[in-house]
């Protein structure tokens, strides 16, 4: 509860006074307004009117017109003034127009200057009624020095700054040029006496050089990039004026580095939709600054262990362990010379990694990658990650009997070309390009992210080679088959924010692997799936598809990856917040995988123009725990419409019967997770 307040606390005369002020701000400058207190059984209710009178608008707007070099800067913004002729006095618009006024100024050396040395003069004696003419000029008491231009005199780096060691007198900052290094032609001088970084670091995020004039675009520029290095913990920046050269700044900066090296010890439990629990151990090392380049060098190891949940013992555990490295160089690394006026470093990132995973009763695989390639942002929405070479290399080691007997039959020959997909030698290589464009940062209420994939496969090395399976031509590097293929994949997501606590998420993903040339299929590590947390929450994952095709079909009860070559998927979830960290979600998913070509072993699993009757519905609930660090996220789902049910009966609303234990095990599906589905 809260304490009452009393008739004698309401302000009456304050209030009304507030909103005549308010009336003539917006331009009623003959405003008027009276109260009126209303009692009754011990309360009162105040009633405010207000008389606005005729409302004026602009007559004319006149921007200064002396000599002066700031005046004349000023009167340079006029074309892009957001004061009209004609339209309304309003005084938030003057402000905003001191704003922009203040901004553009900024471009132009004016370091010192400040919105509130401006003043906007309106005069209402105009012979005309009702209107009221605009006058913008500069404060008679403005200071001199933000009438000044200021340029830059000398750019001085100091990467080893530490304010503890500066205040307790371990040692100053050069003020003077003598004691300084100079670097890339007086571009910018850097105090590193241990050599810690290589100067050509500094070069390329450094947008000032002697002589500009300033402006707020580069200053900001180059505390951004001089952050997205990734390599220091503080970006100090001081201007102070040159006692050599009259209006003129030294500019210093002073980056404070973090620890160059770190290790970090990872122990993850999980379960999944798919019946299977288990955990995983990671140990990440990484370098920051390897090779004194800013160069950040990744390295970890890891080993995982997922056991079937139920079933025969050790029927279809799986171990996986392998390495990843990755060094990332922040430039681009290339014959050519990329020149980026974005606030995000480029970066040029090459990988290589490798790991080993067995099905303990089915099959053992070995999995090289390596990749080079360049990641660059335009601006904070859009980013480019291309990869020049992707290159994937898997063999099997071993294949145990009862895998084998699902492959071949009692002559050798090849009864279910599927299982032996996921064992033959593989070699995949060629580039990839994704675009991701998000407004997600912005604080609208109505938000948009897209992220798109191109991935090709082999298809210049395919031309050459003349390869054309179909006609028995396959090729082989290095005595494997390589893959050909074409794919590519959209995520297109769209957020919208109806109160504080309720908002809406909605999202598309429509994806399509075409094989040729080389190869008749696509790989299975390059196919789509669906099912499980973060896809259609109804049905485990992998377990669903391809079209129309049952599962239950199935002679290996043990295999449940449902692969497909199309996918299309909706999602739908309206989120709400119930107090403090914890929210609601009702949603709804639909979608489905198909085949681009007919396989006898999955009957109804390719795509037609009957598509949509194929697709799976499911809806649930789910709650999620919001501590800002992590987001806790359990879902509980049940389908409501089965595609490989018979045609007219794919819906299964009817057979909903929560009080049915066996209904429960088969399709209550409960979903454990980190972080939102999308």
């Amino acid at each position: 509860g809260e304490k009452p307040v009393l008739l004698s606390q309401s302000k009456s005369e304050f209030n009304k006074d507030l909103l005549v002020n308010y009336a003539e701000n917006k331009g009623y400058f003959n405003a008027n307004a009276v109260y009126d207190t209303v009692q009754k059984n011990k309360k009162a209710t105040v009633h405010y009117t207000v008389y606005p009178a005729q409302r004026y608008v602009i007559n004319k707007i006149q921007f200064p017109t002396d000599t002066a070099i700031i005046n004349k800067e000023i009167a340079q913004t006029q074309p892009n003034t957001l004061l009209k002729v004609g339209e309304p006095f309003d005084l938030d618009q003057i402000k905003a127009e001191r704003e922009r006024i203040d901004t553009k100024l900024k471009e132009k050396g004016f370091y010192y200057f400040h919105h509130n040395n401006l003043i906007v003069q309106a005069d209402s004696t105009s012979n005309k009624k009702h209107q009221v003419d605009l006058f913008i000029k500069l404060k008679d008491d403005t200071p001199y020095q933000s009438t000044e231009q200021f340029t830059i005199n000398k750019v001085v780096v100091f990467p080893n700054y530490n304010m503890r060691d500066v205040h307790r007198g371990l040692y100053q900052i050069p003020m003077s040029k003598d004691s300084l290094t100079q670097y890339n032609n007086g571009k910018f001088y850097l105090v590193d006496p241990h050599k810690t970084f290589k100067p050509k670091v500094f070069n390329q995020a450094l947008a000032f050089e002697e002589g500009d004039l300033y402006n707020r675009t580069d200053h900001n520029l180059t505390l951004n990039r001089l952050i997205n290095l990734g390599v220091f913990k503080f970006v100090k920046n001081e201007f102070k004026v040159a006692d050599s050269i009259n209006h003129s700044f030294d500019s210093y900066y002073l980056l404070t580095p973090k620890e160059f090296q770190s290790l970090r010890l990872e122990v993850l439990g999980r379960t999944n939709s798919a019946n299977y629990g288990g955990g995983e151990l990671n140990l990440n090392w990484t370098h920051r600054n390897i090779f004194k380049g800013v160069e950040q060098l990744k390295m970890a190891l890891y080993g995982a262990l997922d056991v079937q949940l139920g079933g025969p013992k050790d029927a279809n555990n799986i171990f996986r362990a392998g390495f990843n490295t990755q060094l990332s160089i922040p430039r681009i690394v290339a014959p050519f010379k990329f020149h980026s006026s974005s606030a995000y470093m480029p970066r040029t990132n090459i990988g290589v990694g490798y790991e080993y995973q067995s099905r303990t009763s089915l099959y053992t695989l070995h999995n090289f990658n390596s990749s080079f390639g360049y990641v660059w942002k335009e601006n904070a929405r859009k980013e480019h990650d291309l990869k020049i070479l992707d290159a994937t290399l898997v063999f099997p080691e071993r294949i145990s009997n009862e895998y084998h007997n699902q492959i071949y039959d009692e002559n050798g020959n090849v009864i279910n070309p599927n299982l032996k997909r996921v064992v033959d030698k593989q070699l995949i290589f060629g580039p990839t390009y994704a675009y991701t464009y998000t407004t997600t940062m912005l604080p609208k209420p109505s938000t948009f992210y897209y992220r798109g994939i191109v991935d090709l496969s082999a298809n210049v090395t395919g031309l050459l080679s003349g390869a054309n399976t179909k006609n028995g031509k396959e090729k082989t590097l290095f005595n494997i088959p390589y893959s050909q293929y074409a794919k590519m994949e959209h995520d297109v997501r769209f957020y919208h924010k109806f109160s504080p606590k309720t908002s809406i998420a909605t999202r598309f993903i429509g994806g399509l692997a075409y094989p040729y040339g080389n190869s008749e299929f696509v790989p299975f590590s390059k196919q789509f799936f669906v099912g499980g947390s973060n896809s259609i929450r109804a049905f485990r994952a992998r377990t669903l598809g391809p079209g129309s095709y049952d599962p239950r079909q199935d002679n290996a009860n043990f295999f449940f990856d449902k692969s497909g070559d199309i996918k299309l998927e909706l999602n739908a979830e309206l989120r709400q917040n119930l107090f403090s960290f914890l929210n609601l979600a009702l949603f709804v998913d639909a979608g489905n995988i198909w085949l681009i070509n007919d396989d006898e072993l999955r009957p109804g699993g390719k795509f037609s123009n009957d598509f949509l009757n194929e697709f799976a519905v499911g809806a649930g609930i789910g709650l999620r725990f919001d501590f800002s660090i992590l987001v806790f996220r359990t879902d509980f789902a049940i389908p409501l419409r089965i595609p490989y049910y018979e045609k007219g009966n794919r819906w299964a609303i009817d057979e909903i019967n929560f009080g049915d234990k066996k209904w429960r095990k088969d399709n209550l599906i409960m979903n454990i997770a980190i972080g939102y589905p999308f």
